[in-house]
């Protein structure tokens, strides 16, 4: 593999200004949009937003000792005598350009991941899945955007076998976008639900947006999906016309998991078909057993996504038997506080990802409390979509519920609750230590789980504080 020079870029963006100042046979530094992290040798990208313009730090970056960077055609932002620099209509465009390149100059496998639920998760479980291959990139925390993407791309080398990209969005034509400068030769979609639904409007404009992974995908490539979702198949038939590999659980099917249970009956189309046994703990597929890295039915099914992908790329059923996953904080963190089991879900919620984890919290032993906050970017659909979430946990036989809103939706979220034992309503996260603090008892375990804007993970510091709060 060709290593990226500066003259590279001159097919992107033509030829630079200042050329004397460095020679355009060297290799290209490590790319920088951070004025704050800079180093010497750093190609910098001066990004632009409402509130900040990178280019004010242009001089800045020339006295740390940038190698080059690219300017934007529009900025007045005078311009170190000397910096190597092109000049770009769009600076953002021209960093995610740079990443497009260095993708195609690096010549390994690129798997996008998207979906309403999950996509970090099954980031991670994929990552994990495919590590025999040798080193993979990743995309990290919450970079799933424009700018975070570029930067997966950016951080992958010669030494990595693969590239795992995750795509966020909150619109159509956001991850078309994506799509376009990564180019992935595998696309996982993890499911279609209401997250975002307020911003988008229906679940079916959702999975057109979500579909939009295919639009610029490898014509020889793989869309690797969840069997039995009407609606992202009548879409993804629409706009993709390539290989397609399903995956089913048997649960996803029947509602007795009866091990003799003929998944063909069912659907002829399904390539990879599992059941799993909750309490070991164990995947069954194709007469071997799988330890399930994770808890819970729906991380089987982003089990699943997984080994579809790592076994396309050639990795073996051996090595997936005992795979290791840590997730990133916030989600699935189990925690012991005082003789009370804590799952920390602080990190983010949807619907479907709020039933997946009161599922999983009804699974496990002792009585069963959950604290859940707003569920944000549900729009018109947002009153029925707290109550349908309330009704589950009362018909999972919850022993009680804090809910911390400020919303309309407290009102609907009380109706639903009103045969349960244990119940409040309250206006931040640290006012639900005092309803919890008469409630629990040694042996309970809680679930707390809520949108990211509800900081809801502000909760454990207290719990930590008072640890002999148990009766």
């Amino acid at each position: 593999m060709m290593e990226l020079t500066l003259a590279h870029l001159n097919q992107l963006w033509g030829e630079p200004i200042c050329i004397e100042t460095t020679s355009l046979d060297n290799l290209l530094g490590p790319v920088c949009t951070d004025s704050r992290q800079l180093k010497d040798g750093n190609f910098f990208v001066p990004l632009m937003g409402h509130f900040f313009d990178g280019h004010d730090f242009l001089q800045m970056a020339f006295d740390l000792g940038a190698q080059a960077a690219v300017v934007s055609r529009s900025s007045e932002v005078p311009i170190p005598k000397g910096l190597l620099h092109w000049i770009v209509d769009d600076t953002l465009k021209a960093y995610q350009q740079l990443g497009l390149l260095h993708r195609s100059n690096l010549n390994i496998p690129v798997i996008a991941v998207t979906g309403s639920v999950g996509k970090s998760t099954t980031r991670e479980l994929i990552s994990a899945s495919l590590a025999p291959l040798g080193k993979i990139a990743a995309t990290s925390n919450n970079n799933n955007n424009n700018i975070g993407v570029p930067l997966t791309l950016l951080a992958a080398d010669s030494s990595h076998s693969a590239i795992v990209v995750e795509m966020g969005m909150r619109g159509l034509g956001e991850i078309e976008r994506l799509s376009r400068f990564t180019k992935p030769d595998i696309a996982v979609i993890t499911n279609i639900g209401n997250a975002h639904i307020g911003l988008l409007g229906s679940r079916r404009n959702i999975a057109k947006a979500k579909c939009e992974v295919t639009s610029h995908l490898n014509p020889t490539g793989l869309v690797v999906i969840p069997s039995g979702d009407p609606l992202l198949e009548e879409e993804l038939e629409r706009v993709w016309k390539g290989s397609v590999f399903r995956v089913a659980l048997q649960s996803d099917y029947l509602a007795n998991t009866s091990y003799d249970y003929d998944f063909s009956l069912c659907s002829p189309d399904i390539d990879l078909k599992a059941r799993i046994s909750v309490n070991k703990g164990e995947l069954y597929l194709e007469d071997e057993i799988f330890k399930l890295p994770l808890e819970g039915t729906h991380n089987a099914r982003n089990f699943l996504l997984a080994i579809a992908v790592s076994r396309t790329l050639g990795v073996s059923n051996q090595d997936l038997k005992q795979l290791q996953v840590k997730l990133p904080l916030g989600r699935h963190d189990v925690i012991q506080i005082g003789g009370i089991t804590f799952i920390d879900e602080t990190y983010n919620a949807s619907p479907e990802s709020v039933k997946a984890a009161l599922s999983l919290l009804a699974s496990k032993p002792g009585r069963h409390f959950a604290v859940l906050g707003t569920m944000f970017e549900l729009g018109d659909h947002s009153l029925t979509l707290h109550r349908e979430i309330v009704e589950y946990a009362v018909d999972l036989g919850l022993d009680g519920l804090v809910i911390v809103t400020k919303g309309s939706e407290a009102v609907s979220m009380k109706e639903a609750a009103s045969s349960l034992r244990y119940f409040a309503v309250v206006s931040n996260p640290e006012e639900a230590f005092h309803p919890l603090r008469s409630w629990l008892n040694s042996g309970d375990t809680v679930l707390l789980k809520a949108s990211r804007g509800v900081s809801l993970e502000r909760l454990i510091p207290i719990f930590f504080d008072n640890q002999s709060i148990s009766n």
